[in-house]
């Protein structure tokens, strides 16, 4: 053996002296302590952005009343009501305990066909009055985080920088204004959508894509049309740059998929619903990204004339820390170069290019269309929401340019940010929290106390009310249909966002027929405002509201 030959062997083989030992020791701690963190920050972050947004009790499945108190968010938990307690439904994703006979998919009631459908088989095992739109949002929240983190890993310089990054990029405004319809609170799928876009080795990889479409097909259609267009600039962009034999399978692949969303689709119950023609009247308006569209929502910037339509589903706002973090990325971007990776995730998001100016053409338009053209955009007819990954690209690039600087410099600047962000959506997170302040009173009936509701609803075959418009009062109909659900009595109306012209023509027949004075037997009829019960019959008055009793 050589000289180097044996120097080698005998430092691999001698006792470390204590002083090597004792350096370890901090070393392991430090490794321990990282493999703590990633998992812990991926939980406190989402559950600290929930706690800002939403009273601590909505995480209690057990407590519904917040819910069903006249909102979208109402009839998210009363369909999943229905349908797990509906013992016909099977996995159907269809229920005829609401709108019967005809019955309503879960996902026009704008609940999560996804979650009531994986939590069926365990629905005897839930509280009699559960909900699930709590504790599914936070899982939501928490996947929106761990996807953040996913695309921001690789670039930031630093721990701080990261975690910064992430704040900024899983929490926007807009996520936050969802709150009035949690189910387009899955944004994770867009982020995911913009992981697998980015990544060389999964973007072509079709199972990938195959598995975030199905499950976001099941979650909600507006997410399926973002989602779908990121795939298909994929799709698109691979063909252009494979050989023949590759193109011949992205074809194949692209009609594998389209068969697949088919299916859903049938699943799902899509297909005889009526159109609005409502397409672009819930449009983007143009200064969208520095004008918050509304009173009280942001300390920092000033508000502007707007359509309340526009801002409800159009409202795009960055937010003070946002639109900093874009002029900042701007000047760092003309200064620094790009790594090589982070050019290298720059140039693929080029790619996107066709897909991002289809969304954004869409969420702009509010000029008229021909009638034939409004049907066809009639399933995107809010289509302000699909802005929502052009806002996500632009904090993404603007993150991975702030990431051009050294860890000491990008950390405390975004940290800054961060810090300016949450100063200016302040206002906007304490009034999205009063609408959740009465979880905390756990008290499920405010509309209905009368005990001759139970009594009345027990004793009727079916419940109905007229005119069969739940909208006018929308918070009764929640209530009145949740305490027939417990009885197993079946509703015939909804508040669902599409209904079928079978529905449409059902309805029109029963209210010629209760003026008429030709009632159901057995069914017990609630009157709105705009009803006059017919001749001949007395309604009772129950917590101020026209009933008439069951009969025979």
């Amino acid at each position: 053996m050589n000289g180097a030959a044996h120097g080698a062997v005998a430092r691999a083989l001698r006792t470390p002296d204590r002083g090597e030992m004792s350096a370890d020791v901090p070393r392991r701690w430090r490794a321990r302590a990282g493999a703590l963190l990633l998992p812990a920050l991926l939980l406190l972050l989402p559950l600290a952005f929930y706690l800002a947004l939403f009273q601590p009790a909505t995480l209690d499945i057990g407590d519904v009343g917040w819910l069903i108190r006249g909102t979208d968010n109402g009839e998210n938990a009363l369909g999943a009501h229905a349908y797990w307690h509906d013992v016909h439904a099977g996995a159907s994703l269809r229920t005829r305990l609401l709108n019967a006979p005809d019955g309503v998919p879960v996902l026009y009631t704008d609940s999560n066909p996804l979650a009531v459908l994986l939590a069926k088989p365990f629905a005897a095992l839930l509280p009699a009055d559960a909900q699930l739109v709590g504790p599914v949002l936070l899982l939501n929240l928490m996947l929106q985080a761990l996807f953040a983190w996913a695309l921001l890993r690789r670039h930031a310089p630093g721990p701080l920088a990261l975690w910064a990054g992430v704040v900024l990029l899983a929490f926007p405004p807009t996520l936050a204004n969802r709150f009035i319809h949690v189910n387009l609170m899955a944004h994770w799928t867009i982020l995911a959508a913009l992981w697998l876009f980015v990544d060389p080795a999964r973007r072509d990889r079709w199972r990938w894509w195959a598995a975030l479409i199905v499950a976001t097909a099941l979650i909600h259609s507006y997410l399926l049309v973002m989602v779908g267009a990121l795939w298909g600039a994929a799709l698109l962009d691979r063909f252009s740059r494979g050989s023949w034999p590759v193109r011949g399978q992205v074809l194949l692949a692209g009609t594998a998929m389209l068969a697949i969303v088919a299916v859903l689709a049938r699943w799902l119950g899509v297909g005889d619903q009526m159109p609005t023609e409502f397409f672009g009247a819930f449009a983007v308006p143009i200064d969208a990204l520095w004008n918050p569209h509304a009173g009280g929502l942001s300390r920092l910037a000033g508000q502007g004339p707007y359509d309340p339509a526009q801002w409800s589903e159009g409202f795009q706002y960055m937010g003070a820390g946002g639109l900093a973090l874009v002029a900042v990325a701007l000047l760092i971007a003309r200064r620094h170069a790009a790594p090589a990776a982070m050019r290298e995730t720059t140039d693929r998001l080029r790619a996107l290019v066709p897909a991002l100016g289809l969304l954004g053409l869409l969420s702009i338009w509010s000029a008229p269309l021909p009638a034939a053209v409004l049907h066809v955009l009639d399933p995107v007819r809010a289509s302000g929401r699909l802005f929502w990954p052009i806002g996500y690209v632009l904090v993404f690039v603007a993150l991975l340019a702030v990431y051009r600087l050294p860890a000491r410099y990008a950390g405390p600047l975004l940290t800054l940010l961060v810090t300016v962000q949450a100063i200016d959506l302040a206002p906007m997170a304490r009034a999205i929290r009063t609408t959740s302040a009465d979880a905390a009173s756990h008290r499920l009936w405010r509309r209905t106390l009368d005990p001759r509701w139970e009594m009345l609803i027990g004793r009727a075959r079916s419940v109905a009310f007229m005119p069969g418009q739940p909208p006018r009062d929308l918070s009764l109909f929640q209530e009145v249909a949740w305490r027939a659900i417990d009885a197993g009595i079946p509703v015939t109306s909804v508040y669902a966002a599409r209904i079928s012209r079978q529905t449409a023509a059902r309805l029109r027949g029963e209210r010629q027929a209760f003026d008429r004075g030709a009632l159901v037997p057995g069914r017990m009829y609630v009157l709105l405002p705009t009803a006059s019960p017919p001749a001949g019959t007395t309604p009772l008055l129950l917590d101020g509201v026209p009933v008439i009793a069951p009969r025979p």
